[in-house]
């Protein structure tokens, strides 16, 4: 591997790692009802730029990595647009929701499939990615990702409906 493409690595796995822990910072914002304004942006735009460099790799066919790195540049835009341009208005404050929880959860989708590309343990549980232990592993991150979609939607849900003064200090 040359210089470039280990330098590449290192950049596109930090930037994936801090969109995970910030994402984890502003879904933890959603369930007790807060925004988290600067959290949201770093998420925002580390996902996005984690999806975009993603195809910055050389690669000799479309891997399930791109068709997620795809799912999550279709959400990302609207998540932008329900934060940034509707103001969280209406229903737009559950597509905002909803959609940063799986923007999250693809990023996440990604790193468990890293993880058994890369870790020997993994490797050795899971050769080819279609042993149990991967896909058990995997439902169980949806299954998590779930609950913390419906637990952020219905946090976040209740602050929109406090009374005005207490809704401003939720934000």
């Amino acid at each position: 591997m040359s210089s470039g493409l280990i330098t590449f690595t290192l950049v596109h796995v930090v930037i994936s790692l801090i969109g995970i822990l910030s994402g984890l910072v502003v879904a933890g914002g959603l369930v007790s009802g807060k925004r988290l304004e600067g959290w949201t942006g770093l998420f925002l735009v580390t996902t996005a730029a984690t999806s975009i460099s993603g195809f910055g790799f050389p690669f000799e066919k479309f891997l399930p990595s791109h068709a997620v790195a795809i799912v999550s540049l279709v959400v990302l835009p609207v998540v932008i647009v329900a934060r940034y341009l509707k103001h969280l208005a209406g229903p737009w404050r559950g597509i905002y929701t909803v959609g940063a929880v799986l923007a999250l959860y693809l990023n996440f989708f990604v790193l468990i499939a890293q993880l058994f590309l890369r870790v020997p343990a993994l490797i050795a549980a899971a050769p080819t990615g279609k042993e149990p232990p991967f896909a058990i592993t995997q439902l169980i991150a949806l299954a998590l990702f779930v609950w913390l979609g419906f637990a952020a939607v219905r946090g976040f849900r209740a602050a929109s409906s406090a009374t005005p003064g207490a809704a401003a200090q939720h934000t």
